[in-house]
């Protein structure tokens, strides 16, 4: 385990320190989406992402941080650590253990380390230059996506169909009425599922750059592939296309692509 995966998990250890005793408690909230819609935040997003962002600065005074809940500072450093402290804040205040934290760090613009943490259950997914594994207790279990050669048997994920556009809508539901089966609301949780093998195909749009950050180098480490709608490399455009078996992506994409931005 290199240096940053190591820190990133220590990273993810506070961050649920902080969190857990605020799920399924009477914890409130604000909506910070105003006329944009319902975008609930609560105490412990706040919380969490300034431990995180404290252990940060003692550690490596010189890295810059990207965080949803208190912004960016020195987002041009060569190492940047990208922050979401609870993705899924409607499944945190709902009392459903389908958050996540999301912890990436980024290195010449590109995430090379990322880490899906649900603390709930005690689980971390990382990835990174090690490969990719999940954590649960002391026990270390390699993480391996599985091969799913056609659409038409893929299970797949978003996190809910009302965040497409018309055209970005009726490319999704193309998709889902050509895979076997889809699943909806697992927020991040659904890409951890896919680096496990246990899911094959997340088609999003609007994510944030800490969204999708520490998305890609779990699912790649674990032998998949993060894309965008038009096929290239993620980026702030905000649709993303993650597959476990990289035969999905031109399959996928036949649709996806007629919607891209």
């Amino acid at each position: 385990m290199t240096e940053y995966e190591a820190f990133a998990i220590e990273l993810a250890h506070e961050a649920a320190r902080v969190t857990l005793p605020f799920f399924r408690s009477d914890i409130g909230h604000e909506d910070k989406g105003g006329a944009a819609g319902f975008d609930p935040v609560t105490e412990a997003d706040k919380q969490a992402e300034a431990a995180i962002r404290r252990l940060i600065a003692a550690r490596y005074p010189d890295h810059g941080v990207i965080g949803e809940e208190y912004g960016q500072d020195r987002p041009d450093a060569e190492h940047v650590w990208v922050l979401d402290p609870i993705d899924g804040t409607r499944a945190f205040i709902s009392g459903l253990p389908l958050w996540t934290t999301l912890i990436a760090l980024r290195q010449e613009a590109r995430p090379t380390v990322g880490v899906i943490a649900q603390p709930y259950l005690d689980e971390i997914f990382i990835g990174g230059p090690s490969g990719a594994r999940l954590l649960r207790g002391e026990t270390e279990t390699p993480l391996a996506v599985r091969a799913c050669e056609k659409l038409t048997d893929a299970v797949i994920s978003t996190t809910d169909p009302d965040i497409f556009n018309g055209a970005e809508l009726g490319a999704w539901t193309q998709v889902r009425a050509t895979a076997r089966l889809a699943r909806l609301g697992c927020d991040a949780y659904a890409y951890a599922m896919v680096a496990a093998g246990k899911m094959d195909l997340v088609a999003e749009t609007s994510l944030k750059t800490w969204d999708w950050s520490a998305l890609v180098p779990v699912i790649e480490a674990a032998g998949g592939k993060v894309v965008n709608w038009r096929g290239a490399a993620p980026d702030d455009n905000g649709q993303i296309l993650a597959v476990g078996d990289a035969r999905l992506i031109d399959q996928a994409l036949v649709t996806l692509r007629r919607a891209a931005v």
